[in-house]
């Protein structure tokens, strides 16, 4: 994935630093009367500064943006996600003619590829049928931390994403066309074309969301 010009500097105990003017773009999860994770309504993009500052610790009042609260909070920041890359990760499952991939690191269980009927892992063994084929790719194109990956013979498949931040309602903050993440300690993150970073402060795999926001309640 080519890296685009956008990017954050994650600060230390402190929030995300966004350059490179992304747009900013909330969405908010579409679901079925069963509760099933559908697809996302995009809102009304977000205006901002050429650097801006997201908040991380989930304590700020003028969320998306950061107010200072990490500071009277103590927020600790402490990154303690996985540094090798989705390749070195990734579980293989084959099918016929497609192979996923699955890196369980980056998951956050945001359930777009699980429902009461099936789940990805399910149809992978049936994807002989155009029908199945079509809705395991709608499946893994719908995984906002980008945990999935399709090969269709042979080739990578991947939906073309724009370059964008977007805070899911009462999530993450989904990543999308490439935006580059240095963490405080330096490190690079791997660029991916879909990437979810906690903005609850309570993920015990920072930076990346691990979907306890569902767990604690919490609302932006």
């Amino acid at each position: 994935m080519k890296p685009s010009e956008a990017k954050i500097e994650i600060l230390a105990h402190g929030p995300y630093e966004v350059t490179g003017d992304p747009a900013l773009r909330p969405r908010r999860v579409v679901r079925t009367e069963r509760g099933e994770a559908l697809t996302y309504r995009a809102e009304k993009e977000i205006s901002h500064s050429d650097t801006y500052y997201l908040c991380r610790c989930g304590k700020s009042e003028h969320k998306p943006f950061c107010d200072g609260s990490h500071a009277f909070e103590l927020f600790d920041g402490t990154e303690t996600a996985a540094t090798n890359t989705y390749d070195e990760r990734a579980e293989r499952h084959e099918g016929d003619g497609v192979v996923v991939r699955v890196d369980h690191e980056l998951c956050h269980h945001a359930a777009f590829c699980k429902y009461e009927a099936n789940s990805y892992f399910d149809l992978i063994g049936s994807t002989g049928s155009t029908n199945t084929l079509s809705q395991l790719v709608a499946m893994i194109d719908r995984c906002p931390s980008g945990a999935l990956a399709i090969e269709v013979n042979g080739h990578d498949v991947e939906a073309v994403l724009p370059v964008q931040i977007s805070p899911i309602g009462d999530g993450p903050l989904l990543l999308t066309g490439g935006v580059r993440v240095t963490r405080s300690d330096g490190v690079e993150v791997e660029v991916r074309n879909r990437l979810s970073l906690c903005r609850c402060g309570a993920s015990e795999n920072k930076p990346l969301c691990d979907g306890t926001h569902r767990d604690i309640g919490f609302e932006a």
